[in-house]
């Protein structure tokens, strides 16, 4: 699509094509486009998507086809790795269980080949290793949305960098991936603990016949372990 210009009102969609974690930062994006002079729009489907200067597809689990990226001069996505490692399922939470404290992340346009396009922004977050599934998550989210106001913010178009180097590929998480063994230590699992999610894949494990959840919530109240039981 030819270049429409950069000047307000841009035509600026949010795509979220499932029930991710991501819609309530969506949403909030799409009010802040909104107040800052442009047109938002929330959408959920990809062949919904409208033509535009901006699109942003994010937390989306399926690939949206040329055509229909062809409707918007930009399309962009927020993925949190080290492009091109770490393309594929999950990048945060493959990194978590590999030890990493600081995630990469990375804003790039879509291409036709799954997180292949040209990397515009790299970026990073520090974890300091005990932030529970809500609170990374909830960095994750403020750093998406951080990126994208920044495209947006911009003088004129942003321009990306060609991918280099030998890609690496997360594979998609299953509900098995959650399990945990028993006759470790809870230290030892800490991490996977951290990366379950809590409602739709809590951690388990089976035991005695029966199988059991677990999840993490801190609890921060100063010397709650004095406290009585009755």
């Amino acid at each position: 699509m030819t270049d429409s210009g950069w000047k307000k009102p841009r035509r600026v969609s949010v795509l979220v094509d499932n029930d991710s974690w991501i819609l309530p930062y969506a949403q909030r994006l799409v009010d802040e486009i909104g107040a800052d002079g442009d047109e938002g729009r929330l959408v959920r489907r990809a062949e919904d998507l409208p033509e535009g200067d901006v699109a942003f597809l994010l937390g989306c689990v399926r690939v949206v086809p040329g055509q229909v990226l062809e409707r918007n001069h930009s399309n962009l996505v927020v993925h949190a790795s080290a492009l091109p490692k770490g393309r594929g399922f999950s990048p945060v939470t493959w990194q978590i269980l590999e030890g990493a404290t600081t995630i990469p992340f990375c804003l790039f346009e879509a291409v036709g080949e799954v997180d292949a396009g040209p990397v515009i922004y790299r970026d990073a977050i520090n974890l300091v290793g005990n932030e529970t599934y809500a609170e990374w998550r909830h960095l994750l989210g403020e750093k998406a949305l951080e990126l994208c106001r920044r495209f947006l913010d911009e003088e004129s178009r942003p321009a990306g960098t060609e991918q280099r180097g030998q890609p690496t590929f997360h594979p998609r998480r299953t509900p098995r991936d959650s399990r945990l063994n028993p006759y470790r230590t809870i230290a030892e699992q800490f991490d996977l603990l951290r990366v379950a999610d809590p409602e739709r894949y809590p951690a388990y494990f089976d035991h005695r016949g029966r199988r059991f959840t677990l999840v993490l919530r801190p609890d921060d109240r100063p010397n709650s372990d004095e406290d009585e039981c009755s």
